[in-house]
């Protein structure tokens, strides 16, 4: 075990094309809320007497739409319930430029957070407006401004692109924009239209225009292409960082590591267990107060399921799946259990099969889904 994942499920705002769990901030009982996080961080640490983790990260729904007093309160029991030891090598936090006050950032640095993941996704102001975000590109400038003057110096930007009415042109704005400013890492998205969503519902009345697929594709071309040209290294089907930048939270996730899952809706991996959190806030805390545990569910991932994972994971990675990883995780060589998979794919052009790992090509990264899907539901 050597990460955790926070949820707070609060928002000022929700965004157009978000399918997370959250809620509106007003009238919520967000107090109450942190008060249980910690009771389940409490109960989770002593249920598993091993605590010595490499990287924390808070997401959302948008913990800086907490004040600064709730804040405060969080990381104080993060501290108290999960770093008793001191191996932190991260401890991110996800941020809303516009959010992001002085006060809040100097409570963030006080408390050890060293890696700041914003969510900005356009540069242009029309299309922040159009999916639904409220900050503007001043906001971004200003936000980064101020966490740097506190002495941050490990900053994500998020960028989506296929968003509604987006141009390359636009996009290719939003990256110049982009590598202007003083930023180790970028995540860059294409817009996944999620059911119950703003954007869903209008697409069923076909009232939603997106840019046509040859075009999404060209604008991820385009992101490979520039964040080479800028220093930046692809590690990820998505991600790009200055080398010795990239996200060892997120890592964890794509070398199918153990994390834990806190919060309502958070999902969690412990000791051969996939846990989800129930998501209503009201439920979720009830069954803390009661229990110290708030699980909708607990799949145990049988050996043939984990090693599906550690391919349609591992080959999200520019480094592929190791094949002396796999054969030491699970005691089998790689090609004995996919034979059939691994020789389609290279056929196709889709992977690389090497003496060392299995990796995407160029052309597998733009049909990434499609080389996944091979490796899903074969037991």
């Amino acid at each position: 075990m050597q990460s955790a994942y926070i949820h707070i499920p609060f928002c000022h705002h929700i965004c157009h094309y978000c399918d997370f769990n959250k809620v509106f901030f007003k009238q919520q009982p967000v107090d109450e809320y942190i008060e249980m996080l910690v009771k389940e961080m409490h109960h989770t640490v002593q249920n598993n007497k091993q605590v010595s983790l490499k990287t924390i990260f808070i997401g959302g729904g948008t913990p800086t739409a907490l004040s600064v007093s709730q804040l405060d309160r969080l990381l104080e029991g993060i501290h108290k319930e999960l770093l008793p030891t001191n191996d932190l090598v991260e401890f991110a936090v996800e941020a809303n430029p516009g959010e992001l006050t002085l006060d809040k950032l100097l409570v963030l640095k006080n408390a050890g957070v060293n890696r700041l993941s914003i969510g900005v996704q356009s540069f242009n102001d029309e299309l922040l407006e159009r999916i639904g975000r409220v900050h503007r590109r001043e906001d971004v400038f200003r936000t980064l401004q101020q966490a740097e003057q506190v002495g941050f110096d490990n900053m994500s930007i998020d960028l989506m692109y296929g968003l509604p009415g987006q141009t390359v042109n636009d996009f290719n704005e939003s990256l110049n924009i982009a590598f202007s400013l003083n930023v180790k890492h970028f995540s860059a998205y294409s817009l996944i239209v999620e059911p119950k969503t703003v954007f869903y519902n209008l697409m069923q009345k076909g009232k939603l225009s997106l840019p046509p697929q040859d075009e999404e594709a060209q604008m991820y071309e385009l992101a490979m292409e520039q964040m080479e040209k800028h220093g930046f290294r692809q590690y990820e089907i998505s991600n790009y960082a200055i080398p010795g930048f990239e996200s060892n939270h997120n890592l964890t996730y794509w070398n199918n590591d153990y994390y834990y899952g806190f919060g309502a809706g958070a999902h969690g991996y412990m000791n051969g267990i996939r846990t989800s959190n129930i998501g209503p806030i009201k439920k979720y805390m009830e069954q803390i107060e009661q229990t110290g545990e708030a699980y909708n569910s607990q799949n145990i991932v049988s050996k043939e399921e984990e090693m599906e994972e550690e391919m349609f994971l591992g080959l999200r990675k520019e480094a592929g799946v190791s094949k002396s990883i796999f054969n030491k995780k699970f005691n089998v060589q790689l090609v004995d259990v996919f034979p059939e998979q691994i020789e389609n794919l290279a056929k196709l052009g889709l992977i690389v099969n090497d003496d060392q790992s299995i990796r995407l090509t160029h052309k597998g990264k733009l049909l990434g889904n499609e080389v996944f899907q091979e490796f899903i539901g074969l037991s």
